[in-house]
C-alpha cells in the first residue's frame, strides 16, 4: 500500500489507507456502517485507515476484521465478514470505492482472478475470506446514499453497453406512484441481493426483484457494447408515463459480430395489459418486469432514470444457479428528427389508454408547482431532437393526452 503510485496493486493490496491517500475517502466520525440481521453498527474512519467502533471504542485494522467481529456478535457461527461488501462509507459499499480506484489508477491493468464462489459484489482484500455474505438489511430507505465520486480519468465520455436481453426500464427500483388519492395497482417489491438466491427454486416468485451488479464489482469487463437512439428512449419513456400500471415492450436493432456492438434502433410498446389474458396472446410472451415508476418519489427530478441490465448466464459448472443481473453501460445517440413510426406509436398509445381507469390525470399536480404533464414534458426534453420543427407535433400529442385524461 505504501508503494509508488505507478506500481500495479492487486485488489488485495488496496486498503483503506490507499483510498484515504488518494482522496476517495476522508477520515471522519460515524461515516462507516454495517447492517446485519436487523442490527446496525457505526464506526469512525481514522486518518491511518483504522476503524473505531463507536459503541465500544475498539479499534480494527480493516473492514474485514470489523465486519467479522460485529457479525459474530449477532451470529456466533459466522466465520468471516465479507467486509468490503458489508461495510458502507456514507451509505455506499466500500468495494465500489475500490472499483473506482482501479478504474482511475489502473485502467489498463489485466483483470484479477474471478472472485470465488458467489459473492459477485465483493472485491476481497487484506486477506479476507471470499464468501457468500449473509443477507444484510438495506438502509437505502432510511438514509440517503452518496454516489461514488466521479473520476475524470476513468469516465469515458459516452460509454458503452447493453445486449439483446437487456430490458430498458425507467427507474425500475421502487414503487409506481400514481396521482394523489388514487390506490396503487402494484405493491412495493423490495430488491434482494443475488447472493441470497441460491439455486433455482420453483417456489420462488418469478417477479422477485434482484439487485444489479456492476462488472467492475466482479473485476470483469462488459463483454459487449450497446448504443441506443434517443427516439427509442423517448418512446419508452412516453409509454411509461401514461399509466399507473406496469408497462412492457420490445427493443429491436442491429448486432455487429465484428465489433460486438448492439445498436438499438426501434421500440415496440405492447398495447396490452399484463392481467388481460385474452390480449396477452397477441404478444410473443408476457414479460414480467418491475414497474417503470416514472413518478417514483425517490427521484426528485423530472427526468426518468433509464436502467438497462443484462442477465449473465450462470457458469457451466453451476447450471442450476440463477443468472446474475448485470448493470449495463450504454452509449446514447441523439437523433436529428422524430421518425413517423415513433409519432404513430405515441398516437396509438394515447388512443389505447384513452378513458382507462389507470390513465394518469395529466392536469393534476405532480409536485407543488408542476402538473403530471409538466413532468412528462420535462422528462422527454432531453430525448427530443434539437430540430424544433417537430415541436408542434408533440404539442398535438400532449393536447390529446389532456383530453383523454
Amino acid at each position: 500500500a505504501g508503494g509508488t503510485r505507478g506500481a500495479v496493486l492487486t485488489r488485495r493490496g488496496i486498503t483503506l489507507r490507499v483510498l484515504l491517500r488518494d482522496g476517495l475517502l476522508e477520515p471522519a466520525r460515524g461515516v462507516l456502517s454495517i447492517y446485519y440481521l436487523g442490527k446496525k453498527f457505526v464506526g469512525d474512519l481514522g486518518a491511518d485507515g483504522t476503524i473505531t467502533w463507536q459503541e465500544t471504542g475498539q479499534v480494527f485494522n480493516s473492514p474485514s476484521a470489523w465486519a467479522t467481529h460485529c457479525k459474530r456478535l449477532v451470529n456466533p457461527a459466522k466465520k468471516s465478514g465479507c467486509g468490503w461488501a458489508s461495510v458502507r462509507y456514507k451509505g455506499q459499499k466500500l468495494d465500489q470505492y475500490k472499483a473506482a480506484w482501479l478504474r482511475k489508477h489502473q485502467p489498463n491493468a489485466p483483470p484479477a482472478e474471478e472472485v470465488a464462489r458467489c459473492c459477485p459484489q465483493s472485491l476481497a482484500s487484506e486477506g479476507e475470506e471470499e464468501e457468500m455474505p449473509e443477507e444484510e438489511e438495506e438502509e437505502a430507505t432510511r438514509e440517503g446514499r452518496v454516489p461514488v465520486p466521479e473520476l475524470a480519468a476513468a469516465k469515458k465520455t459516452e460509454e458503452k453497453s447493453k445486449k439483446q436481453q437487456c430490458k430498458s426500464l425507467a427507474e425500475p427500483a421502487g414503487t409506481d406512484h400514481g396521482p394523489p388519492g388514487k390506490s396503487l395497482e402494484s405493491k412495493p417489491r423490495v430488491p434482494v441481493r443475488y447472493c441470497t438466491l441460491g439455486t433455482r427454486d420453483s417456489a420462488r416468485s418469478p417477479q422477485t426483484l434482484v439487485e444489479v451488479t456492476s462488472f467492475a464489482a466482479i473485476n470483469k469487463f462488459q463483454p459487449f457494447n450497446v448504443a441506443i437512439s434517443s427516439n427509442v428512449l423517448l418512446l419508452l419513456d412516453f409509454h411509461s408515463h401514461l399509466t399507473r400500471s406496469e408497462v412492457v415492450g420490445y427493443l429491436g436493432g442491429r448486432w455487429d459480430t465484428s465489433t460486438q456492438l448492439l445498436t438499438v434502433l426501434r421500440a415496440f410498446p405492447c398495447r396490452t395489459r399484463l392481467g388481460d389474458a385474452e390480449a396477452a396472446g397477441a404478444v410473443e410472451e408476457e414479460p414480467h418486469l418491475s414497474p417503470p415508476g416514472p413518478y417514483y418519489h425517490g427521484n426528485p427530478g423530472v427526468e426518468s432514470k433509464i436502467a438497462p441490465f443484462w442477465v449473465m448466464p450462470p457458469p457451466e459448472q453451476r447450471p442450476n444457479d440463477y443468472g446474475i443481473p448485470m448493470e449495463v453501460e450504454v452509449t446514447y445517440i441523439q437523433d436529428g428528427f422524430l421518425t413517423n413510426d415513433v409519432l404513430q406509436e405515441m398516437t396509438l398509445l394515447v388512443e389505447f389508454y384513452k378513458g382507462a381507469p389507470d390513465l394518469v390525470k395529466f392536469q393534476e399536480l405532480w409536485s407543488q408547482d408542476q402538473t403530471y404533464l409538466d413532468k412528462l414534458k420535462g422528462s422527454l426534453a432531453s430525448r427530443t431532437p434539437k430540430d424544433q420543427s417537430f415541436a408542434h407535433v408533440l404539442e398535438q400529442i400532449y393536447s390529446l393526452l389532456k383530453l383523454s385524461s
